[in-house]
């Protein structure tokens, strides 16, 4: 029963910026993990950004120094500031989150995915 929400997306030129945002709401005891992966055409889902709950971060090497995840603790909510964008960050993103619910069981959920375009 933890379900999330995603916001975000959208088209930009080279160079430009997008910011996604994902709300984690249900049965929550804790999010261990909270992040994004994403799918370009042709290729492999693959992790893109992620915070942990000791506030650990990871980014994928062709996103580092461009891209940045920041997590709301209160309300459960993550964001990713995608800067200097190219083509081929042009996938289809998807925020995940792993933890525990509230009987103790552990969950992984993810969201719909929204598509980032980067193109001129």
């Amino acid at each position: 029963q933890v379900q999330l929400e995603e916001l975000g997306g959208g088209w930009t030129q080279p160079g430009g910026s997008l910011t996604l945002f994902c709300r984690v709401s249900g049965s929550i005891f804790s999010i261990d993990v909270l992040g994004w992966y994403r799918q370009a055409p042709g290729k492999q889902r693959e992790p893109v950004a992620s915070i942990t709950g000791d506030h650990s971060t990871n980014y994928a090497d062709s996103v580092k120094g461009r891209f940045t995840i920041t997590r709301d603790y209160a309300d459960n909510t993550t964001y990713l500031q995608m800067n200097s964008l190219q083509p081929e960050d042009t996938a289809v993103y998807v925020c995940f989150a792993r933890g525990y619910s509230r009987d103790y069981t552990m969950y992984d959920s993810w969201g719909q995915g929204t598509q980032v375009t980067v193109s001129s």
